[in-house]
């Protein structure tokens, strides 16, 4: 079972139900994956979602990776990949922290601007993003963006919403 622990904070808006659209968003991820058993596991499977200012974003991306700029998504890994199956099968107490994921409200919502979406959809989008780099997926290289691209795709259109990577027609 997939759980999010959700951490909303201003300027995020509380008219949204961000656990329900990450639970949603993270379960497509995974789903779309080798991981995909997780979903059913009885174990308990736990990601934690903060969203917060650009300013929180910015620390954790300069004191972490030495990039001293708010980014969209931060994901930090707490489990090797290639454990995650073993992990949750043999847990003592039933229960695996994925990790934890960070999104930053000012950028996420500039993005979904210029994009044309609602913060809703990109954010849906990031969280998938996110939750695959807790799998163990990245874009260092082109094969690897490649993949993780065609899972970001395939997660999104199981969630009834545009293919992230496609470029439209009015944004050149």
């Amino acid at each position: 079972m997939i759980e999010v622990e959700l951490a909303r904070e201003s300027p995020w808006p509380s008219a949204t139900d961000w656990a329900a659209l990450a639970r949603r968003a993270a379960t497509a991820a995974i789903a779309r994956t080798p991981h995909g058993p997780l979903i059913d596991t009885p174990a308990h499977i736990e990601i934690s979602l903060r969203l917060t200012s650009d300013d929180e974003v910015r620390g954790l991306n300069r004191d972490y990776r030495g990039k001293d700029a708010p980014t969209n998504v931060l994901s930090f890994p707490m489990v090797q990949p290639d454990l995650i199956e073993a992990i949750s099968e043999n847990s003592d107490d039933g229960e695996v922290l994925l990790g934890d994921i960070v999104l930053a409200h000012g950028v996420c919502a500039r993005e979904a601007a210029e994009k044309k979406l609602s913060t809703e959809d990109h954010a849906a989008h990031l969280i998938v993003h996110g939750t695959l780099h807790l799998l163990g997926y990245d874009h260092i290289d082109d094969l690897q963006a490649e993949e993780m691209e065609e899972i970001e795709r395939q997660a999104m259109a199981d969630l009834g919403l545009a293919d992230p990577y496609l470029v439209r027609e009015d944004e050149g």
